[in-house]
């Protein structure tokens, strides 16, 4: 099995999506290993998005990401980040395909309900970042 993350952005907390993204999460094969609520900081956000630094949007995807709470989960499944990665949809939710995540519960590109690491190697990066590995089932 391999190891994916997600975080259910601040946005989809607000507008009430987080069970429907869970049960779609859930209907598509993943097992759900470690999963929690929270709130980024500011350096959090800055941290984890520190890739982002020199783009223009920085500072309002910080500004976003600290707004309200998150959810952060690790997804276990075979192929899990590309799988998952069908799964959201684009990042615009107007180029999502029908029924991705995006599609149904993203507002625009800035708020685009969830989070999904790109790579197997990110994946362990971002896992490492919001979890121990005592919290992992």
């Amino acid at each position: 099995m391999k190891r994916t993350f997600t975080m259910i952005k601040p946005d989809a907390v607000e507008n009430g999506h987080t069970g429907a993204i869970l049960e779609k999460i859930n209907s598509a094969g993943f097992r759900i290993v470690g999963l929690k609520k929270t709130q980024l900081t500011q350096s959090d956000a800055e941290a984890f998005y520190a890739v982002h630094k020199e783009r223009p949007f920085f500072g309002e995807l910080v500004a976003f990401m600290t707004r309200g709470p998150i959810v952060a989960a690790v997804l276990e499944k075979d192929n899990a980040v590309n799988d998952f990665r069908t799964l959201i949809g684009a990042t615009n939710p107007e180029d999502a395909a029908e029924g991705t995540i995006r599609q149904l519960y993203a507002t625009s590109v800035g708020e685009n309900a969830v989070h999904g690491s790109d790579s197997d190697e990110n994946a362990a990066i971002e896992i490492g970042f919001h979890f121990s590995g005592r919290e992992l089932f």
